[in-house]
């Protein structure tokens, strides 16, 4: 199979629809100042937070700032973005494009959205000294950061509102068993991968957070769990879930395939089972999260 970031993107989509803690949804609604607003995602992938606040109807006059260190992100986000907008009834207007920042306008009569998309990285950006945003969003981002020593760094690019989400906690779950002990042991290492990671990084990012934020002066306005759970339905994956499964066990290779406390071979035939439980509607994936609403 050839894995596709942008695809990965695209087919978590569905899979963040569910998972994002609606109590923290409600606070971020109740808590966001007038509009018109500004708005700064970073680690903002391909778009699909904006479609999502649209599509909730969350927003509907902002200039909104997306920043993604990914190349491969910003020229699928400036192609993807635009034609769903179209396929969603909007107008789409383009005012500037250059292969590292793109303008594009998205309105219909009760909506209008300025979306200036980034390729940057987000600590370069910051060293930019933009104006604070109304609201900062970082989506499955602050996990693959060094913490707490990026936190003030990041909430400097709002003056108000921080809305973190999915944030990984240390809990990841295949089901069915295939075998306990090697079971276990894969999950424990994966999860160290992501504390030994040379950019950083924090598997229990999620439980963690109340503390840095407390460091650094952010009142939490909301907090809950935001789990991913995928599981087949007579057999079948939603939408393009089955993608993402697939592409979750390509993170595990990717990241233990030369493990030195892993048998190879043994591995090998774990990721062999996992990826036909995929292939036949049988696995169940959970991985616990967490969302935060902050003031800053």
């Amino acid at each position: 199979m050839k894995y596709s970031f942008p695809r990965y993107l695209l087919s978590k989509q569905s899979v963040d629809d569910r998972a994002l803690n609606k109590d923290v949804l409600s606070a971020l609604k109740t808590n966001l100042p007038e509009e018109p607003l500004k708005i700064i995602e970073v680690g903002g992938g391909i778009g699909t937070m904006l479609a999502r606040l649209l599509r909730w109807e969350v927003i509907s006059q902002v200039e909104y700032t997306l920043v993604d260190e990914m190349g491969e992100n910003i020229e699928f986000a400036q192609e993807w973005l635009p034609e769903w907008a179209e396929e969603n009834g909007f107008t789409v207007g383009e005012k500037h494009a250059s292969p590292l920042q793109k303008e594009i306008r998205i309105s219909n009569e009760q909506r209008d959205m300025h979306v200036n998309l980034v390729h940057a990285d987000v600590f370069d950006f910051i060293s930019q000294n933009p104006a604070p945003s109304d609201l900062l969003i970082t989506h499955a981002f602050l996990d693959l950061l060094p913490m707490p020593g990026s936190l003030p760094k990041l909430l400097s690019l709002t003056k108000n509102l921080a809305w973190l989400t999915i944030n990984f906690d240390g809990v990841t779950t295949f089901e069915p068993v295939i075998d306990p002990e090697l079971d276990a042991k894969i999950e424990r290492l994966y999860h160290e991968t992501m504390d030994t990671r040379p950019s950083g990084g924090d598997s229990q990012s999620g439980r963690h957070l109340f503390g840095y934020l407390k460091q650094v002066g952010a009142q939490i306005e909301a907090a809950g769990s935001s789990d991913w759970v995928v599981y087949p339905v007579d057999g079948q994956y939603p939408d393009d879930e089955a993608y993402f499964l697939q592409f979750i066990l390509y993170f595990f290779e990717e990241s233990l395939g030369d493990h030195p406390e892993l048998d190879k071979a043994a591995f090998a035939n774990w990721l062999k089972k996992r990826r036909e439980q995929v292939t036949h509607g049988e696995l169940v994936y959970i991985a616990h999260q967490m969302d935060f609403l902050v003031r800053v």
